[in-house]
């Protein structure tokens, strides 16, 4: 986002920080009023184009959105939008990613406030791995031809009673609203807000065996050391590798694997 943007949605961050800290503010339920708002300002073009304009005063826009959303949606998603529309953004899409964020941002506070933040985080991870070994059930996920509610009965039927509330409501809004996303990538982005609630990075670690959980320590600790934060683990095996580890954080890959040093070795006999 540019500098209008960025501000903007650093406001609307603080705003809600503010409103999950009030303990009598049910948060799932923002949550998901946030995602209401969501869908229909990515619906509604010329709706969200006035709420950004800049010739109008912030005011008539925040006067604009309580009128439409009142009796719709709580008060507190409603004076939350308000307040962000008042904000000068850089383009239009960008309020609607970031209310995107917020109501996702929301979901995670609310795991976070039952103590279960790491399961999601897991879970998360988990089911990435799963659509990935998959081609059947990335299909029907991503398939164009069906509709919303298909897929959020195909997730619940996967998901219902085994995962965290939290990670289901995230996953089912990731299926049937992708904005353009591919699935991966909408994964990988929920991983990245989820680790950034605690100030952690992600580190996907990828190795031929289980790692002990001694090995798990030292890893996080070497890793927090060299990038001067905490860091969320989600780990993979996969026998491919035939030893050692695979490090991947953000576009950055460590690579120590036995079949990597081999595929060096090969190439530098075949020069």
């Amino acid at each position: 986002m540019n500098g209008a943007s960025r501000e903007a949605l650093a406001a609307a961050r603080e705003r809600l920080d503010a409103l999950t800290d009030n303990t009598s503010v049910d948060v799932a339920t923002l949550a998901g009023e946030l995602a209401a708002v969501t869908a229909l300002l990515d619906r509604e073009v010329s709706l969200r184009r006035v709420l950004t304009d800049p010739a109008q005063a912030g005011e008539a826009k925040a006067a604009l959105a309580t009128r439409l959303l009142s009796g719709q949606v709580g008060g507190e998603a409603v004076d939350l939008v308000s307040g962000m529309v008042r904000s000068r953004w850089s383009y239009s899409r960008d309020l609607v990613d970031s209310l995107e964020e917020l109501a996702n941002t929301a979901d995670l506070t609310a795991a976070q406030q039952a103590g279960a933040l790491d399961d999601v985080e897991d879970e998360l991870f988990r089911f990435g791995r799963i659509v990935s070994s998959s081609t059947e059930l990335r299909a029907a996920l991503t398939d164009k031809a069906a509709t919303g509610s298909a897929k959020s009965e195909l997730l619940r039927s996967l998901l219902g009673g085994k995962a965290n509330p939290a990670t289901e409501r995230l996953i089912v809004r990731l299926v049937t609203q992708p904005r353009g996303r591919s699935l991966e990538a909408g994964l990988e982005s929920l991983s990245k807000l989820a680790a950034a609630r605690r100030d952690r990075m992600v580190a996907v670690v990828t190795s031929a065996v289980p790692l002990s959980d001694q090995q798990k320590q030292r890893l996080g600790a070497v890793l927090a050391k060299l990038y001067g934060r905490q860091m969320h683990l989600n780990l993979d095996v996969d026998p491919t590798v035939l030893g050692g580890i695979t490090v991947r954080v953000g576009d950055e890959v460590v690579n120590g694997t036995v079949a990597s040093r081999l595929d060096e070795a090969a190439r530098r006999l075949a020069g």
